[in-house]
């Protein structure tokens, strides 16, 4: 199946979750929803399990990219963590799926598939990466932390100023994820992230 086939059944099964439970959403709803057999829905995700996992993992690939986008959009260093802070904040409010794979904190509403890996079969090289591990909250702050250290530390960084620039970027990130959880009053996290990052950055 191509890319932007898997996309459509994909975008059906997030409208579908939107609407109701994930337990009540049926495969053959999806694939109604998508114009697509059922067969095709299952030759594509293996299962229902299988059609959760590859929502979940397309969400979080969302999320990183987003990520990617707020770091290359400032020169200013602070403003690019910032910005990154922001973009967290937003993605999670915006996207429920994002919030609980943020927060490890899973609603009855939504699936919650297994972080580890399962065994895979499948045909389809997205299905199997999306069979492989899930990122856990601990690993989206040292995911987002890392890219962050990439984005920032520039070819005469030192080793020294490599990882307090790293200690920095999960600071910023650990402030945003606690600002998911509970969000912070006026000024909101933009003003947090000023707040703590080290006086050469202000």
């Amino acid at each position: 199946m191509m890319p932007a086939a898997r996309e459509s059944l994909l975008d059906a099964a997030h409208t579908a979750l939107a609407r109701r439970p994930w337990s009540t959403v049926r495969m053959v709803d999806v694939a109604a929803v998508a114009g697509v057999s059922r067969q095709t829905l299952y030759n594509e995700f293996g299962s229902k399990e299988g059609l959760a996992r590859a929502l979940v993992r397309r969400e979080a690939d969302g999320y990183l990219a987003g990520v990617e986008r707020a770091l290359a959009a400032h020169a200013d260093a602070r403003e690019r963590l910032v910005a990154t802070a922001e973009w967290t904040m937003s993605a999670a409010r915006g996207n429920a799926l994002v919030r609980a794979m943020l927060t490890g904190c899973w609603s009855e509403r939504l699936p919650s598939p297994t972080l580890s890996a399962v065994p895979s079969s499948s045909a389809v090289p997205a299905q199997r990466r999306a069979d492989g591990p899930l990122p856990s909250p601990a690993d989206f702050v040292a995911l987002v932390r890392d890219r962050a250290v990439a984005a920032l530390a520039g070819p005469g960084t030192t080793r020294a100023d490599a990882l307090e620039l790293a200690g920095s970027c999960e600071l910023v990130t650990r402030l945003a994820l606690s600002c998911v959880a509970a969000p912070p009053g006026e000024g909101g996290v933009t003003d947090l992230v000023r707040g703590a990052l080290p006086r050469q950055w202000r």
